[in-house]
């Protein structure tokens, strides 16, 4: 070991080096208040005067801002913009210390609150919580710290319960609550009562109008951009499912069905669709309509058609296509599936011809359906629709004969009679709303007559176009003076609605419930 020189200090008179000056903690305090009503409003500003005065009075501290999240909720911090940028400004070292009223109002996701109070000890920042006297960077400060989260979690799920149970006695009473904003074709009164926007009202007929024309809905949302209409939400660019949606809603045609989705989690707010699984409410005729009755119900029948053709016989999802008169209307008399239209290049020869899509696609089915030139197809179409023609008298007898078939289909259970019924077993649902087998069993009953009454309704449009389509036949046999010579593609979206393909022949299905065939 080596020799060691051990210097004595100096004897000082006094300390001639100045004491180092204590920077002052720069402190920011947090506020919030969770509804935007006047009360809570004067609240908001009341913290913000409060917080100011009670740093600039500490002389050990200096304001190093005032972080205001104003109307938000706080069971999550992800919309919590003023909460999430004094964070980021903790992490660029420019805060010290964070001063907030409450646990509640600092946070009552227990989750999130210890989360960031650990994000902020690692960087030597405490938070002190001035209703509960806590400061998180105390020995004592997190085991206090959970059991006040804790209950504030328990508070903010009590009060998740109470918004749930208010909500369902409003559904109860059939009050309706609509988001007007962005509900195209709507707005509301001075009393909050829905009432209709004319203009916009005039874009959802359209929407109903030309998706019943046969239009598809990305040709409907195409045909909207185009004119520049704007969406329910003000957007320039329309969604196939924003037509979808606006050609499902009930609401335009004055009903209104009432917790379609629910909350599943009170602090994610999640919030999915209803199967079943809690209570659901239809309210009729709580407002007036934009879409009479019997179109809406066509609509959805036709909806209901439409992904009928789109699911071929192996269960694949096709798109529909409405981009000439025959798409989704020939068929294969072999396989089933519907026929695409082709352009042919064969050895220098062009031609549109039509084919089975499983030939098309190599499905590996077995389909060996031969293709059919497009002017064979008019051509047949020509010869079924003068075959009609021809045989006035015939066709006319047949005619009379559907008639009387769709009248007879129409002996069962009115909707009015159902009615009767449910009426009276909502009054047995609310006498034994606590005797479980007796409720179930009514349920049950009142969801069976539900989807009775509706299928009821809708059979009874369809009859109702049914007889309309019967009868445009009929008319047009009778104002037709001669058979036709020419292919026309309006005549085809007026009377036919299935070409069936065969080897050596054409079945075609006529909109009035008339099929001819022809030979190949």
């Amino acid at each position: 070991m080596g020799n060691v020189m051990v210097i004595p200090a100096r004897r000082q008179v006094g300390n001639n080096i100045k004491k180092a000056e204590k920077p002052k903690l720069r402190v920011a305090a947090y506020c919030r208040v969770s509804t935007d009503s006047d009360e809570q409003a004067t609240s908001y500003e009341a913290q913000i005067e409060h917080y100011t005065e009670y740093i600039s009075k500490n002389p050990d501290w200096v304001l190093a801002g005032i972080f205001a999240d104003d109307g938000i909720s706080g069971t999550n911090t992800k919309k919590r913009d003023e909460f999430n940028r004094m964070i980021d400004e903790c992490h660029a070292g420019n805060i010290d210390m964070i001063i907030t009223k409450s646990i509640s109002r600092f946070a009552r996701n227990t989750l999130d609150c210890l989360k960031y109070i650990r994000e902020l000890k690692e960087i030597n920042i405490p938070v002190f919580f001035e209703k509960e006297s806590i400061n998180t960077m105390d020995a004592k400060g997190e085991v206090l710290l959970t059991i006040m989260a804790s209950l504030a979690q328990q508070e903010s799920q009590s009060l998740s319960q109470n918004v749930k149970l208010g909500l369902q006695y409003r559904y109860q009473q059939g009050q309706v609550q609509v988001n007007h904003n962005r509900f195209l074709g709507y707005t509301k009164d001075a009393d909050g009562h829905l009432i209709i926007d004319p203009e916009q009202a005039e874009i959802v007929k359209r929407i109903y109008r030309e998706y019943l024309e046969g239009l598809s809905m990305d040709k409907i949302a195409a045909g909207l951009e185009a004119d520049g209409i704007l969406t329910g939400a003000g957007k320039a660019k329309w969604h196939t499912s924003t037509v979808s949606k606006i050609l499902r809603n009930e609401k335009y045609i004055g009903d209104a069905l009432l917790q379609k989705t629910y909350t599943t989690d009170f602090l994610t707010k999640k919030r999915i669709k209803n199967n079943g699984t809690v209570p659901q409410y239809y309210v009729e005729g709580d407002h007036e309509a934009i879409i009479p009755k019997d179109i809406f119900l066509l609509v959805q029948e036709e909806l209901a058609r439409r992904r009928a053709v789109h699911l071929s016989n192996n269960g694949k999802r096709r798109a529909y296509s409405c981009k000439h008169c025959f798409a989704q209307m020939v068929f294969c008399g072999d396989c089933g599936e519907f026929f695409r239209r082709v352009h042919w290049n064969n050895r220098g020869c062009k031609s549109v011809v039509w084919r089975c899509v499983s030939r098309l696609e190599n499905t590996g089915h077995a389909c060996r359906a031969r293709t059919v030139n497009e002017e064979s197809l008019q051509d047949v179409v020509i010869q079924a629709i003068n075959q009609v023609l021809c045989k006035k008298d015939d066709f006319l007898k047949a005619l009379q004969t559907n008639i009387a078939t769709v009248i007879k289909q129409g002996d069962t259970l009115s909707p009015e009679v159902i009615d009767e019924r449910l009426r009276e077993l909502q009054k047995e649902l609310l006498k034994k709303a606590n005797q479980k087998d007796d409720y179930d069993a009514i349920a049950d009953e009142i969801l069976r007559l539900r989807d009775m009454r509706k299928q009821a309704e809708v059979d009874s449009v369809v009859r109702d176009e049914q007889m309309r389509l019967i009868r445009d036949l009929q008319d047009f046999i009778r104002q037709q003076p001669t058979t036709i010579t020419e292919f026309d593609e309006t005549l085809v979206k007026r009377l036919i609605t299935k070409i069936t393909v065969f080897e050596d022949h054409f079945t075609i299905d006529f909109k009035s419930g008339v099929t001819i065939e022809i030979k190949a």
